[in-house]
Protein backbone atom coordinates (compact mmCIF):
# COMPACT_ATOMS: atom_id res chain seq x y z
CA UNK A 1 0.00 0.00 0.00
CA UNK A 2 1.12 3.67 -0.12
CA UNK A 3 3.56 4.81 2.42
CA UNK A 4 1.68 6.83 5.37
CA UNK A 5 3.81 9.56 5.04
CA UNK A 6 2.20 9.93 1.36
CA UNK A 7 -1.16 10.25 2.83
CA UNK A 8 -2.24 13.45 3.55
CA UNK A 9 0.04 14.88 -0.24
CA UNK A 10 -2.27 12.35 -2.11
CA UNK A 11 -5.87 13.29 -0.52
CA UNK A 12 -4.85 16.69 -0.95
CA UNK A 13 -4.38 15.45 -4.41
CA UNK A 14 -7.91 13.74 -4.64
CA UNK A 15 -9.34 17.30 -3.62
CA UNK A 16 -7.81 20.25 -5.39
CA UNK A 17 -6.90 23.86 -5.08
CA UNK A 18 -7.89 26.94 -7.01
CA UNK A 19 -7.10 31.22 -7.11
CA UNK A 20 -10.14 32.01 -8.08
CA UNK A 21 -12.82 30.71 -6.56
CA UNK A 22 -16.37 30.26 -8.27
CA UNK A 23 -14.73 29.83 -11.78
CA UNK A 24 -16.67 27.61 -14.37
CA UNK A 25 -15.11 24.85 -14.11
CA UNK A 26 -14.97 23.75 -17.90
CA UNK A 27 -10.94 22.68 -18.21
CA UNK A 28 -9.25 19.90 -16.59
CA UNK A 29 -7.15 22.13 -14.73
CA UNK A 30 -10.08 24.53 -13.81
CA UNK A 31 -11.92 20.85 -12.24
CA UNK A 32 -8.70 19.93 -10.03
CA UNK A 33 -7.73 23.37 -8.46
CA UNK A 34 -11.29 24.60 -8.07
CA UNK A 35 -11.90 21.21 -6.34
CA UNK A 36 -8.53 21.41 -3.68
CA UNK A 37 -9.65 24.89 -2.90
CA UNK A 38 -12.92 24.22 -1.45
CA UNK A 39 -11.27 21.25 0.20
CA UNK A 40 -8.58 23.57 1.95
CA UNK A 41 -11.68 26.00 2.57
CA UNK A 42 -13.05 23.54 4.89
CA UNK A 43 -10.06 22.51 6.51
CA UNK A 44 -9.11 25.94 7.44
CA UNK A 45 -13.07 26.19 9.01
CA UNK A 46 -12.86 23.78 11.41
CA UNK A 47 -12.97 24.84 15.16
CA UNK A 48 -10.37 22.01 15.88
CA UNK A 49 -7.62 22.31 13.79
CA UNK A 50 -6.01 18.34 15.23
CA UNK A 51 -8.88 16.17 14.02
CA UNK A 52 -11.26 15.72 11.18
CA UNK A 53 -14.95 15.21 12.58
CA UNK A 54 -17.72 13.80 10.94
CA UNK A 55 -19.68 17.73 9.68
CA UNK A 56 -15.77 17.95 8.16
CA UNK A 57 -16.15 14.62 6.25
CA UNK A 58 -19.45 15.47 4.95
CA UNK A 59 -18.29 18.93 3.96
CA UNK A 60 -15.41 17.43 1.97
CA UNK A 61 -18.01 14.66 0.63
CA UNK A 62 -20.03 17.27 -1.00
CA UNK A 63 -17.35 19.25 -2.44
CA UNK A 64 -15.81 15.57 -4.20
CA UNK A 65 -18.58 14.53 -5.21
CA UNK A 66 -18.79 14.47 -9.15
CA UNK A 67 -15.26 15.40 -9.44
CA UNK A 68 -13.85 12.07 -8.80
CA UNK A 69 -14.83 9.07 -10.78
CA UNK A 70 -14.75 6.34 -8.43
CA UNK A 71 -16.42 3.66 -10.96
CA UNK A 72 -13.87 4.24 -13.49
CA UNK A 73 -10.97 4.17 -10.82
CA UNK A 74 -12.65 0.68 -8.91
CA UNK A 75 -12.65 -0.35 -12.54
CA UNK A 76 -8.78 0.20 -13.24
CA UNK A 77 -8.12 -1.36 -9.83
CA UNK A 78 -9.58 -4.30 -9.84
CA UNK A 79 -8.37 -4.74 -13.90
CA UNK A 80 -9.64 -7.97 -15.86
CA UNK A 81 -12.32 -9.59 -12.99
CA UNK A 82 -14.21 -6.48 -13.43
CA UNK A 83 -15.67 -7.43 -16.94
CA UNK A 84 -17.34 -10.82 -14.62
CA UNK A 85 -18.70 -8.55 -12.08
CA UNK A 86 -22.84 -8.04 -12.58
CA UNK A 87 -23.79 -4.36 -12.46
CA UNK A 88 -25.26 -4.70 -8.83
CA UNK A 89 -21.89 -5.80 -7.76
CA UNK A 90 -19.90 -3.31 -9.49
CA UNK A 91 -21.89 -0.83 -7.58
CA UNK A 92 -21.14 -2.66 -4.22
CA UNK A 93 -17.25 -2.92 -5.28
CA UNK A 94 -17.75 1.15 -5.81
CA UNK A 95 -19.42 2.72 -3.04
CA UNK A 96 -16.76 0.08 -0.88
CA UNK A 97 -13.56 1.37 -2.50
CA UNK A 98 -15.10 5.32 -2.31
CA UNK A 99 -15.40 4.69 1.50
CA UNK A 100 -11.41 2.87 1.96
CA UNK A 101 -10.34 6.02 -0.06
CA UNK A 102 -12.42 8.08 2.04
CA UNK A 103 -11.58 6.65 5.44
CA UNK A 104 -8.16 6.11 4.75
CA UNK A 105 -6.74 9.35 3.61
CA UNK A 106 -9.26 11.44 5.05
CA UNK A 107 -8.64 10.47 7.94
CA UNK A 108 -5.18 12.07 7.76
CA UNK A 109 -6.52 15.20 6.81
CA UNK A 110 -6.01 16.56 10.29
CA UNK A 111 -2.85 16.77 9.79
CA UNK A 112 -2.84 19.73 7.17
CA UNK A 113 -1.18 22.65 7.57
CA UNK A 114 -0.75 24.64 5.16
CA UNK A 115 0.63 22.77 2.15
CA UNK A 116 0.24 24.21 -1.43
CA UNK A 117 -0.29 22.61 -4.57
CA UNK A 118 1.08 24.30 -7.73
CA UNK A 119 -0.34 23.17 -11.38
CA UNK A 120 0.57 23.14 -14.51
CA UNK A 121 -1.81 23.62 -17.80
CA UNK A 122 -3.47 20.10 -18.85
CA UNK A 123 -2.34 18.32 -21.41
CA UNK A 124 -4.68 16.70 -23.51
CA UNK A 125 -4.89 13.02 -25.62
CA UNK A 126 -8.53 12.31 -27.19
CA UNK A 127 -11.15 12.57 -24.16
CA UNK A 128 -7.96 12.04 -21.68
CA UNK A 129 -6.23 14.63 -19.98
CA UNK A 130 -3.31 14.86 -17.67
CA UNK A 131 -2.41 18.23 -15.48
CA UNK A 132 0.86 17.94 -13.83
CA UNK A 133 2.20 19.51 -10.93
CA UNK A 134 3.23 20.01 -7.43
CA UNK A 135 2.72 19.93 -3.60
CA UNK A 136 4.72 22.31 -1.78
CA UNK A 137 5.53 22.02 1.85
CA UNK A 138 8.07 23.93 3.39
CA UNK A 139 11.25 23.48 1.17
CA UNK A 140 10.21 20.46 0.16
CA UNK A 141 8.19 19.55 -3.46
CA UNK A 142 6.39 16.28 -4.46
CA UNK A 143 6.00 16.26 -8.17
CA UNK A 144 2.53 15.01 -8.76
CA UNK A 145 -0.03 14.44 -11.78
CA UNK A 146 -3.73 13.95 -12.09
CA UNK A 147 -5.50 12.00 -14.86
CA UNK A 148 -8.98 12.51 -15.82
CA UNK A 149 -10.93 11.55 -18.72
CA UNK A 150 -14.03 13.38 -20.00
CA UNK A 151 -17.50 11.80 -19.16
CA UNK A 152 -21.39 13.34 -19.87
CA UNK A 153 -21.14 14.71 -16.68
CA UNK A 154 -17.35 16.73 -17.38
CA UNK A 155 -14.14 16.18 -16.58
CA UNK A 156 -13.85 13.72 -13.86
CA UNK A 157 -10.25 12.44 -12.11
CA UNK A 158 -9.75 8.43 -12.51
CA UNK A 159 -6.04 8.34 -11.23
CA UNK A 160 -3.35 10.47 -9.74
CA UNK A 161 0.64 9.82 -9.87
CA UNK A 162 2.74 10.69 -7.50
CA UNK A 163 6.70 11.07 -7.76
CA UNK A 164 5.72 8.30 -10.73
CA UNK A 165 3.63 6.52 -8.43
CA UNK A 166 -0.06 5.60 -9.85
CA UNK A 167 -3.00 5.14 -6.81
CA UNK A 168 -4.53 2.76 -8.95
CA UNK A 169 -1.57 0.41 -10.18
CA UNK A 170 -0.69 0.54 -6.60
CA UNK A 171 -4.57 -0.82 -5.43
CA UNK A 172 -4.35 -2.95 -8.74
CA UNK A 173 -1.24 -4.97 -7.49
CA UNK A 174 -2.45 -5.23 -3.71
CA UNK A 175 -5.91 -6.67 -5.09
CA UNK A 176 -4.59 -9.11 -7.55
CA UNK A 177 -3.09 -11.51 -5.02
CA UNK A 178 -6.19 -11.08 -3.10
CA UNK A 179 -8.53 -12.08 -6.02
CA UNK A 180 -6.77 -14.66 -7.26
CA UNK A 181 -6.74 -16.40 -3.53
CA UNK A 182 -10.20 -15.11 -2.48
CA UNK A 183 -12.01 -13.94 -5.32
CA UNK A 184 -13.80 -10.54 -5.55
CA UNK A 185 -15.97 -11.57 -2.34
CA UNK A 186 -13.34 -12.19 -0.54
CA UNK A 187 -11.81 -8.70 -1.57
CA UNK A 188 -14.63 -7.16 -0.51
CA UNK A 189 -15.41 -8.72 2.35
CA UNK A 190 -11.75 -7.30 3.31
CA UNK A 191 -12.53 -3.86 2.09
CA UNK A 192 -15.60 -4.19 4.36
CA UNK A 193 -14.14 -4.69 7.51
CA UNK A 194 -10.92 -1.89 6.81
CA UNK A 195 -13.95 0.74 6.47
CA UNK A 196 -15.24 -0.72 9.96
CA UNK A 197 -12.42 -0.76 11.21
CA UNK A 198 -11.36 3.09 10.19
CA UNK A 199 -15.06 4.44 10.97
CA UNK A 200 -14.84 3.04 14.24
CA UNK A 201 -11.32 4.87 14.38
CA UNK A 202 -13.44 8.31 13.57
Amino acid sequence: MIPFQKSIVIFLLMLGFSSWAGAEETTPKQVVMSTIESIIAVLESREDKTTVNAMDREGIRQVVAGKFDYREMSRRSVGKPWKKMNEAKKAEFTELFRQVLEFSYGNQLAAYNGQKVVLKDAEFKKDKARVKGAVVDSNKSIPMEYRLHQTHSGWQVYDIKIEGVSLVTTFRKDFKSIVKKQGIDGLMDILGKKVAKLKAKG
